[in-house]
């Protein structure tokens, strides 16, 4: 079909014209008769977001995507070309996409008028069919809609009033495309009321001039809930006309947010191969992005991105692949006090609250890393404040009294792996403890061993310092007693 070169042959192709909606529906119910997948790559929308999408695409909907940030609003507008035609014919050379059967602009009508079947007509891939604006307060109605090209009329001279004096904006250079506004609340009020008559009827006004121009547009407007932000709001006029609001979430568990981290982080296959990460120590990442929507230190009306968690997940990579680098060793695996490495990932990406402004970005992370450590240990080993209240044998007695006789131990963040083994070995009881459990091979042990000891310094069991490059672990109390000795 794209190989046809004049509107004549495309007349006697039998080619028939569908609206952008129309295109977009009948590829829709021709994808779900076949069982296809429509929305590659998205996971975790699969019973929410995902048939809501397709309601409003049957329904011929424009589409409002309404959720907090890093929750795929605009990779999900993104995916719809994939229900567009591979190919769409145009009137070679217009600027507003004219369908040769139907033109629009006075450039293609005349065209059309002049060389009849003879018309030119360029076939254009739907990925061109895309036209994306981020909503900022300095969009104006010129870089929307378009304005008048004094020039031009001087020029040509021709009347303001005129259709080629215009030199169109985004929107009508979009036309039998899609076409997304990101954060429209963001969008001044009088911008926002410059796409009233165009979700409706097709009308535009450039500078009191009306233009009839039947544009054939599927809108998709992303933003974040209303309260979300003091910059802006939707006006309900404009909210009224559109068909479909659709509400986005965070992952609801922690295996999709993992498998949305696997899918998005930028991971070199080399340091795939090069570095482990333990599928327990991923499970805490994940963890850390859920603890901090829960934390009374960060807004929860702003949220917190996905993107934390791929971010964060690159950034644990990195601090093991450098350590090895350091070390000039051939593999390594991720370790837990390479979690302090994910820190500059997080503290970018929330919003906190006064208090949580107060105790300082840093000081957070740190906070919501040891809560979710401190919840996996508990998990997999017996909770030390509860033993203290019962009359049971205490599982950490042997660990307790190796720090208790004075013995630190050092974490050292560029450790090799020879000496990260030697230092965690060096702490009588913890292996022991982890065989106890049933966990034999040497990752996941090593893993269980420091995940003991950040444990009970999170329970207050034992004491840890961040220290330059390092973290210690010890018995403060032990070394007070120490002193005192020391004196006597």
């Amino acid at each position: 079909m794209k190989d046809l070169k004049t509107l004549g042959a495309l007349k006697k192709s039998g080619y028939q014209s569908r609206s952008v909606k129309e295109e977009l529906r009948e590829n829709l119910i021709a994808k779900l008769q076949n069982k296809e997948s429509v929305f590659d790559g998205i996971l975790g929308f699969e019973e929410t977001v995902l048939p809501d999408m397709e309601r409003a695409i049957l329904s011929r909907h424009n589409i409002l995507l309404l959720g907090l940030r890093g929750q795929a609003k605009t990779k999900l507008a993104r995916l719809m070309t994939g229900l567009l035609d591979e190919y769409m014919p145009i009137v070679a050379g217009s600027e507003l996409n004219d369908d040769p059967l139907n033109p629009i602009s006075k450039f293609a009508i005349d065209l059309v008028a002049e060389k009849g079947d003879k018309t030119p007509i360029e076939w254009i891939h739907r990925d061109e069919r895309y036209v994306e604006k981020l909503a900022t307060p300095d969009v104006s109605v010129a870089d929307l809609i378009g304005d008048v090209d004094p020039i031009k009329a001087a020029t040509l001279k021709l009347p303001y009033s005129d259709e080629r004096v215009i030199h169109f904006g985004l929107v009508p250079r979009a036309h039998r495309s899609i076409f997304v506004i990101n954060e429209l609340p963001d969008l001044q009020a009088r911008i926002q009321v410059s796409l009233f008559n165009m979700l409706q009827e097709g009308d535009m006004q450039i500078r009191g001039f009306k233009l009839r121009l039947p544009l054939d547009i599927q809108f998709v407007f992303t933003a974040n809930p209303e309260d979300y932000t003091n910059r802006g709001s939707i006006i309900t006029p404009l909210k009224d006309r559109i068909g479909s609001q659709i509400l986005t979430h965070y992952p609801k568990t922690i295996e999709i947010a993992k498998s949305i981290t696997n899918q998005e982080a930028r991971i070199a296959d080399t340091n795939k191969k090069a570095v482990t990460v333990p599928d327990m120590l991923h499970t805490i990442l994940e963890r850390v992005a859920f603890e901090a929507r829960e934390s009374e230190y960060v807004d929860e009306k702003s949220g917190v991105s996905a993107r934390v968690s791929i971010s964060a997940y690159e950034n644990l990579v990195s601090m093991a692949e450098r350590r090895m680098i350091l070390n000039k060793e051939k593999t390594t695996t991720a370790r837990i006090t390479d979690l302090w490495g994910i820190i500059p990932a997080i503290t970018g990406k929330m919003e906190l609250v006064y208090e949580g402004e107060q105790a300082g970005p840093y000081d957070v992370a740190l906070n919501i890393i040891g809560s979710v450590l401190k919840k996996e240990f508990i998990e997999l080993f017996p909770n030390p404040d509860s033993l203290r209240k019962g009359q049971q044998r205490d599982p950490y007695g042997t660990i307790r009294a190796w720090f208790a006789s004075g013995n630190t131990i050092d974490l050292m963040n560029d450790a090799s792996n020879k000496d990260y083994k030697k230092k965690i070995y060096e702490v009588a009881g913890l292996k022991k403890m982890v065989e106890g459990k049933g966990i034999t091979d040497e990752v996941n042990q090593l893993l269980c061993m420091e995940m003991i000891l950040h444990g009970l310094s999170e329970c207050n069991v034992i004491n840890k310092d961040y220290l330059s490059g390092s973290i210690n672990f010890n018995d403060s109390l032990a070394g007070m007693l120490g002193d005192f000795d020391d004196q006597f």
